[in-house]
């Protein structure tokens, strides 16, 4: 056998070597990719479960039903009164240091008190 006829009996051995190989290198390879993200999956999984157990832990506290039934449902003890500011600007309901309503800059002088009272409540909803 001469040269030509070596290289060429082990480029065929190695064609059908890659040829025998590719297939399952393939799916191994894919089938790491997809364990890799189901891992990761399960990892973002176990996060979602623990912040649910989480929030059903503050759900046992009496205290904190009591805040957001007071807070989402508008719930006041007996005795207690509730007033709901409706149409405040999201700056004042944000802000914890603000006054409870508005208050109105551009109030007329020289007018009776119940005309100052009446501007004073239609001019509260133009901000500058």
């Amino acid at each position: 056998m001469n040269k030509g006829g070596r290289t060429l009996a082990v480029a065929t051995v190695l064609l059908l070597l890659g040829v025998t190989l590719a297939p399952p290198l393939q799916r191994y390879f894919t089938q790491r990719a997809q364990i890799s993200a189901l891992s990761s999956q399960l990892h973002d999984s176990q996060a979602v479960l623990k912040k649910a157990a989480q929030d059903l832990a503050q759900w046992n506290d009496p205290a904190f039903v009591a805040a957001q039934a007071r807070t989402r449902l508008h719930y006041v003890y007996p005795g207690e009164r509730q007033y709901i500011v409706l149409g405040a600007p999201d700056s004042i309901t944000k802000d914890p240091n603000a006054p409870a309503a508005p208050i109105a800059d551009n109030i007329p002088t020289g007018l009776p008190w119940y005309y100052k009272v009446i501007s004073s409540i239609t001019s509260t909803n133009q901000t500058k």
